[in-house]
């Protein structure tokens, strides 16, 4: 964003504004608005720079960042994660060599979906084999575990851990 033609069009009417005045209002006003220049960016990108806070405040956790590099003002916006509701998982029934499977269409981050994609790939696994097998391998972990649990509780055995004086 070029501060150039706002700072113009003030420049413009505080000279046609002085016009009222005479010539040497004319000439007056000409050079205030030309030592003014510089304040008057200043005054815009500060104004620029409270607007970013507010809508940052608003996207949190996303952010829009102020960049200013030679004199051209830009914005730079982290959009926050979208969060999917329930209703957006859909499924649906299909059958395959291992029987009946169901069908999830899933929105997640397009950060998380590179990595995914790049996993698969590394691995010569379709993206959709690899997240069979990534939340297969979750989910047996989390089983193995609770089977650990259960075994050491119910072998009737007092247990401690940890340290004692």
């Amino acid at each position: 964003m070029d501060l150039g033609p706002y700072a113009a069009n003030v420049h413009r009417d505080l000279v046609a504004a002085a016009e009222l005045g005479g010539e040497d209002a004319r000439k007056l006003a000409g050079h205030l608005a030309t030592a003014l220049d510089s304040t008057l960016r200043l005054a815009l990108l500060e104004a620029l720079s409270a607007a970013t806070d507010e809508i940052s405040q608003a996207l949190a956790p996303g952010s829009v960042e102020l960049v200013l590099r030679e004199r051209v003002a830009s914005f730079s916006v982290t959009r926050p994660p979208t969060v999917v509701p329930a209703e957006d998982f859909t499924t649906s029934i299909a059958t395959t060599v291992d029987g009946p499977a169901l069908r999830i269409n899933l929105r997640i981050p397009e950060n998380l979906k590179l990595r995914v994609e790049e996993a698969a790939k590394q691995e010569g696994l379709s993206v959709n084999a690899w997240l069979v097998r990534a939340a297969a391998a979750t989910l047996d972990r989390g089983a193995e575990s609770s089977r650990r649990k259960r075994t050491k509780s119910d072998s009737g055995a007092d247990h401690v851990t940890g340290w004692m004086r």
